[in-house]
């Protein structure tokens, strides 16, 4: 279930850095309050995946998928670009995770 609540953690950290770049263009209070909800709700269930598992592994697959999830949805909503070399580390990012859930003991 931690995984799980992690997982969910993940969208909402990835819909929170992305929400950081709508609101700055935005200039609005509703604009401007999405991003502070989301940053409660994604610590509030970073902080419950770590009752379970370990900080330096929960930790560590919470912010690679999250700014791998950011920057690929960066591409795909904003028209950002990356090249090889940045397309070649990110899939290195997600590797480390998917090793570092096959291999952890909770």
């Amino acid at each position: 279930m931690a995984w799980i609540i992690l997982g969910i953690a993940v969208i909402t950290e990835i819909a929170w850095a992305l929400s950081m770049k709508w609101a700055a263009t935005n200039g609005t209070w509703t604009g401007a309050s999405v991003p502070i909800i989301l940053n409660f709700v994604n610590m509030g269930l970073l902080g419950i995946a770590m009752r379970t598992l370990p900080a330096g592994t929960a930790y560590a697959v919470w912010t690679g998928l999250g700014a791998a999830g950011v920057a690929i949805m960066g591409v795909v909503l904003f028209g950002e670009r990356l090249n090889h070399a940045q397309i070649g580390f990110i899939s290195l990012v997600i590797v480390g995770v998917v090793g570092t859930k096959l291999f952890a003991t909770a």
